[in-house]
């Protein structure tokens, strides 16, 4: 049983709503009590984090409750301390938090946003790994190439998607990211993928549903995209920055900036051999 036990008013309100917000079984003690006899783990404050050596300890930092919850979980169900993040790629990632087999947090975030959350999940927990799933090449890619000083397995999801019944729309992505972290996958430290002709024509389609001006960017733009150096945004604004240069030179119709035609530039050329 988790015992809470510290006279840190912020650290007790953290750890004490966010075991309640779990459905934790816990009870509190002040710091000089003695100790229920089926405790197994005690989350206190830093002044007390030498009082109780005979139970595994967990010190609370009043500005990260949760950590310190999830590390009392994992103490209890004793899995070795190891923080599992499953991942599945796309658009909007699907990402699991395992402790264990118990699923201590879950997201879902633009694809812009998941390696801060995947990272920061990461840097706050105990020897980590994250398992990415192996579908959506491209975003699997990006998300593989920019994590750092994490462990990274790329995992066969397939058959993690599960049956999801009525009400349960838009759960898919996450429920499907703890089932790929609870597969082993192949430890890698990038992946290069060259996108297909159809990839690139999805990222066209999604720049021209994004711009103002419904155009949608050129085959170069869209393979920086697809190898994660720009976004769709970015690389519409690069369009546009591309567009304007060329409307300070020579129009279609041979006009100039000034208004000159090539034709009435080479006719007064023209005048002026003949002058000659």
């Amino acid at each position: 049983m988790i015992v809470v036990a510290t006279a840190d008013f912020e650290v007790y309100h953290g750890v004490v709503n966010e075991l309640r917000e779990r459905g934790t079984q816990f009870t509190t003690v002040e710091p000089d009590e003695e100790l229920p006899e089926r405790t197994s783990v005690v989350v206190t404050g830093a002044d007390h984090a030498d009082d109780f050596a005979t139970v595994t300890t967990v010190v609370a930092d009043p500005d990260h409750p949760r950590r310190a919850v999830d590390q009392a979980l994992t103490a209890v169900r004793g899995n070795g301390g190891r923080t599992i993040i499953g991942v599945d790629p796309g658009r909007k990632p699907g990402i699991a938090v395992l402790a264990g087999e118990m699923v201590v947090a879950a997201f879902q975030v633009p694809l812009s946003d998941a390696v801060d959350v995947i990272q920061r999940e990461a840097d706050e927990a105990t020897n980590p790994v994250v398992r990415v799933g192996d579908g959506a090449r491209l975003q699997s890619a990006k998300l593989v190439n920019e994590l750092e000083d994490v462990t990274v397995e790329l995992v066969d999801e397939t058959g993690t998607t599960p049956y999801l019944g009525t009400g349960s729309r838009g759960m898919g992505d996450v429920l499907a990211a703890a089932n790929i972290a609870r597969l082993e996958g192949e430890v890698i430290d990038s992946r290069d993928i060259e996108p297909t002709a159809g990839e690139l024509q999805v990222i066209k389609d999604r720049s021209r549903e994004q711009s103002e001006e419904n155009r949608a960017i050129d085959e170069v733009l869209a393979r920086r995209v697809a190898a994660g150096e720009l976004t769709i945004d970015e690389a519409l604004s690069e369009h546009r920055t591309d567009d304007d240069s060329d409307d300070t030179g020579t129009t279609d119709d041979g006009t100039d900036d000034t208004g000159t035609t090539d034709d009435a530039t080479s006719k007064s050329s023209d005048a002026d051999v003949d002058g000659d």
